[in-house]
């Protein structure tokens, strides 16, 4: 499966983005999808997870009440809607995809990745 991202950029503090990851070679409906993130200089992190079937999903708590992930399986897309956005938001956001997988924080168990799409959050 091919994801892409898109919808990064630069905003203020306190502001709000809607990341998209469009996935194309397979279906969504069959793939428990996440969102991780990478700050400068630091190592990749957990962000959200949707889980395939449609359940609870799960955040990290960095993000728990600001962020909100979604999926649109007849659009074959994932979101990530981000509000109440913070300088320490700032990072690349990459999109990941794990064939009925559990809702995982852990990147080895994702499969297929994005090639992530830059957020800046300025003060």
């Amino acid at each position: 499966v091919q994801l892409v991202e898109s919808g990064g950029g630069l905003v203020q503090a306190g502001g709000s983005l809607r990341l998209s990851c469009a996935v194309s070679g397979g279906t969504l409906s069959s793939y428990t999808m996440g969102w991780f993130r990478q700050p400068p200089g630091k190592e990749r992190e957990f962000v959200a997870a949707s889980h395939w079937s449609g359940g609870p999903a799960y955040y990290a708590d960095s993000v728990k009440g600001r962020f909100t992930i979604s999926r649109d399986n007849a659009k074959n897309t994932v979101y990530l809607q981000m509000g109440g956005l913070k300088p320490e938001d700032t990072a690349v956001y990459y999109c990941a995809a794990d064939p009925y997988g559990l809702a995982s924080p852990h990147e080895h168990e994702y499969n297929s990745w994005g090639q992530g799409t830059q957020v800046t959050v300025s003060s």
